[in-house]
């Protein structure tokens, strides 16, 4: 579906944070098929989020750009903004995907463990939308944050993630009050969609698909298609945090 305006001169920018890989890159191409221009940021992953642009611009030529950055680097979170508004002078829609994520069992957290995880899963999606809010006044735009179904119960041994992703959740609804009517803030929380990228036991595996109501994993395109929803249909919903666990939330 194409995303320009009435006139066909107008086509949305969205910025997808950590978007050159997983959800992130599932993401990136659902909203590129709806007829957004993207600015894929990534940190250390330049080679794959250079091969999605490439992939993108052959499809769409001059549609998609990247910007590297470290979001544990609060001094670039301004930067960044205004990199991905010039890229086509404009920015219509925020999407705070990059995560940390590993466990830190009480006993072995350190403050470079805090630092971290609670960078990347609260602090920079604040910072990142703050700096965004002159943009997405221009255009009505709008942020989504990614959270994650333990950000309303925890999980064992992660407990830093945990107050992370809570935090972000409690974010996702004040700065919806807070900058309104202007823009919309909502969040999408996975739950059983991919797999952490570190070993996951098999039988750990299972347990979690049991206690989901549909038995099943998701997939990435469950979460990108809640997105695109979100950003591009729901014009009357903001504050909101959607579920997407397969009704895992009935059973924890």
């Amino acid at each position: 579906m194409d995303n320009s305006n009435a006139n066909d001169t107008i086509v949305k920018t969205a910025l997808v944070t950590g978007g050159s890989k997983r959800i992130g890159a599932t993401t990136v191409r659902l909203l590129h098929e709806a007829g957004y221009n993207i600015v894929i940021h990534c940190h250390s992953s330049r080679q794959s989020a250079d091969s999605l642009a490439e992939e993108l611009n052959n499809d769409r030529k001059k549609s998609a750009k990247v910007i590297q950055g470290d979001l544990n680097d609060e001094t670039i979170y301004n930067n960044l903004i205004d990199q991905a508004f010039q890229c086509w002078n404009r920015l219509d829609v925020l999407i705070n995907n990059a995560s940390s994520f590993y466990p830190t069992p009480v006993g072995s957290i350190t403050m470079d463990d805090w630092n971290n995880l609670i960078n990347s899963n609260m602090k920079a999606p604040l910072f990142l939308a703050q700096a965004a809010v002159p943009y997405l006044k221009q255009t009505q735009g709008n942020i989504v944050n990614m959270l994650d179904v333990h950000a309303q119960r925890p999980m064992k041994e992660h407990p830093v993630y945990c107050a992370a992703k809570a935090g972000l959740a409690m974010l996702t609804m004040s700065l919806a009050k807070e900058l309104g009517p202007d823009i919309r803030v909502n969040g999408v929380a996975p739950g059983a969609i991919l797999w952490p990228d570190n070993d996951m036991a098999d039988h750990t595996k299972k347990l979690i698909l049991e206690r989901t109501a549909l038995k099943k994993p998701g997939d990435p395109i469950d979460i990108a298609k809640t997105i695109l929803f979100l950003v591009r249909d729901a014009d009357y919903i903001t504050g909101q945090i959607i579920a997407v666990d397969g009704g895992r939330n009935l059973n924890i």
